[in-house]
């Protein structure tokens, strides 16, 4: 899949979470190849090409890349952990010390989105006495 990343971010292996469309975005000629990619997704790079073009956003303009799709850690509570299960992530945590808030709250990830369990990694340790799993999702 091809994309178009801000040159500073533009580097093989880096991976993202693509957060959606930009309204400042809505009237430039490259906006479909930006915004070719599924909001909340995380996206690693895989090849960078030379091509760059200049943008309003990104300092020092965006460069063509080619993504792919990888899986996202989260946690969830252990009694919904099966693989191939489809499950909305809904867990409010407020410990944001916390080792695993990132898995609990995965950036990118809206209330009431749909993601495939795709793998079950283990048990998480939850300072607030929770029975979580981390889990990867697609």
């Amino acid at each position: 899949m091809v994309t178009l990343v801000g040159e500073k971010l533009a580097k093989k292996d880096n991976d993202f979470i693509y957060m959606g469309s930009l309204s400042e975005c809505r009237d430039c000629k490259l906006k479909n190849v930006c915004f070719n990619l599924e909001d909340g997704c995380r996206y690693k790079i895989t090849s960078i090409r030379d091509v760059r073009h200049d943008c309003k956003i990104h300092e020092g303009g965006v460069r063509i890349v080619e993504v792919e799709k990888t899986l996202l850690p989260a946690a969830v509570e252990s009694k919904n952990a099966v693989e191939g299960e489809t499950i909305s992530i809904n867990l409010d945590c407020k410990n944001i010390g916390c080792d695993s808030y990132f898995l609990c709250c995965p950036v990118g990830v809206k209330p009431g989105m749909k993601l495939k369990i795709s793998k079950i990694k283990g048990d998480i340790s939850c300072p607030e006495k929770k029975n979580l799993k981390e889990v990867l999702l697609e």
